[in-house]
């Protein structure tokens, strides 16, 4: 059976559809940084084409007594709030825009540290916010719009997080750059703690960006207002050009299935495109990673000097020739033979990730959170994805087994290690690890399906 078919599965089943309408104009060294318990109260150094500069020197707290891991989190939150506040009070100067009440009743809630109402008004203005599927276009929040997102998540992980867990987890993924290093997260804990914690610590400040929102223009201008003295952004000319590249590669994809329906299909399982009302349409999540794909690649292009790590959010596979491990993270695009991916940079990844594993099921606190198993789970089959793509057979086999040990309810972990397993004819071998997820959760069809794919292919 061919590599990706089973995987493909969840993919299929859990879509969600996001009309790609979103892509028109609309509107440290790290031995000297201490992410766990650094403080400031510095602003966020915010450049942008007005040649706006907020105060970015840090100010060292008074001394006080040692803080738990709780009051860190939440003095960081709340640090994190006035800096993007203040960003937002320089778009506001830049554009001649006047900042919602709404927009500033957030920023109130943040620095108060009410959940509740950080997580209503952040929910009222995602409904007109034009990102989200059945949401309208409210353009006088577009210049924020980015902004409030960006704060809301951090929030928002370290709502559901353990304290110590999201120190921990930040930690080690800011901890595994080099000096200068660009990392891309994936997931909403994976872009946000490490935006947390590497805004809020002393030493090197990185560039922190995300892998899924390079379609929408809004994020890209406000990586140029965060970053824009250090990172070259795509313009919305090369982001139409990654747009209409993608659909052009579609539409040859769809037409090669409709005149030759005997041959091998192109379209990829859960890409959604073909013609309506005389028109190529393309839509879903397949389509709209498929364009960050090709975007993250040209902002690597427009910026050779830097190097690039990423937290996966959806699999790149044109990213994996050369990529290799990097602690609990992937670096990208890699050049040097010293970094180069080989065996026993492998086998030393599954070593990293079977003490990781130990510790975190030895841990309370981390068998208590589903956030902390899922994001864990999430890294691991990450890079075991990538080891198998890189001919690494019998590594990536021993990291899907600690993928599934630390999330067994993880669609991704269940259904890549599954595909493995399906792969080398182990039907018999995979079909307990499908039985296991519908067990612990039975509200998933997509297990209950699996199984039963798994013992009609066992037949």
């Amino acid at each position: 059976m061919r590599r990706g078919a089973w995987a493909w599965l969840i993919v299929a089943g859990c879509v969600v559809v996001l009309l790609l309408a979103i892509l028109l104009r609309r509107a440290s060294n790290k031995a000297t940084a201490d992410y766990s318990d650094a403080t400031t109260d510095g602003q966020v150094a915010s450049p942008d084409s007005a040649g706006i500069r907020l105060d970015q020197t840090p100010r060292s707290p008074a001394p006080a007594a040692a803080s738990t891991a709780e009051e860190v989190v939440a003095r960081k939150v709340v640090q994190f709030g006035r800096n993007r506040r203040e960003l937002i009070r320089a778009i506001a100067w830049r554009t001649g825009k006047e900042i919602p009440a709404e927009v500033e009743k957030f920023f109130d809630a943040i620095e108060a540290g009410d959940w509740e109402q950080i997580d209503a008004l952040w929910t009222s203005m995602s409904k007109r916010s034009a990102q989200y599927e059945g949401s309208t276009h409210a353009p006088e929040l577009d210049p924020f719009w980015p902004t409030v997102l960006d704060t809301y998540l951090t929030a928002q992980e370290a709502h559901n997080w353990p304290a110590q867990k999201l120190l921990d987890y930040g930690s080690a993924i800011l901890g595994a750059l080099r000096p200068s290093m660009v990392y891309v997260g994936g997931t909403d804990p994976g872009r946000a703690i490490p935006t947390l914690l590497n805004e809020t610590a002393e030493g090197e400040r990185h560039i922190v960006i995300t892998q899924n929102a390079f379609a929408d223009r809004r994020y890209m201008e406000f990586v140029e207002t965060l970053y824009g003295d250090r990172f070259a952004a795509l313009t919305q000319q090369e982001s139409d050009r990654a747009f209409t590249e993608y659909v052009d590669d579609a539409r040859k994809r769809f037409e090669h299935d409709q005149q030759f329906p005997d041959e091998p299909k192109q379209v990829r399982p859960g890409e959604k495109v073909g013609m309506e009302d005389g028109r190529f349409q393309v839509s879903g999540q397949v389509s709209v990673m498929d364009i960050n794909e090709r975007m993250l690649r040209m902002l690597m292009e427009k910026n050779p000097d830097l190097s690039f790590a990423m937290e996966e959010s959806f699999p790149f596979k044109s990213m994996m020739g050369n990529a290799t491990t990097l602690g609990p993270i992937m670096e990208l695009s890699v050049q040097d033979e010293q970094n180069a991916l080989t065996r026993e940079r492998a086998s030393q990844a599954v070593d990293y990730w079977r003490t990781t594993t130990q510790q975190l099921l030895s841990d309370p606190e981390a068998l208590g959170s589903r956030e902390v198993q899922l994001a864990y789970g999430k890294l691991i089959s990450s890079q075991a994805g990538m080891l198998l793509d890189r001919g690494y057979t019998a590594e990536a086999e021993e990291a899907f087994v600690l993928a599934h040990k630390m999330a067994p309810t993880s669609p991704e972990a269940v259904f890549r290690y599954v595909n493995l397993l399906v792969d080398q004819g182990r039907v018999a071998d995979a079909i307990p690890i499908a039985e296991n997820a519908r067990t612990l959760a039975p509200e998933k069809k997509e297990f209950t399906d699996l199984v039963q794919n798994l013992q009609k292919l066992k037949k």
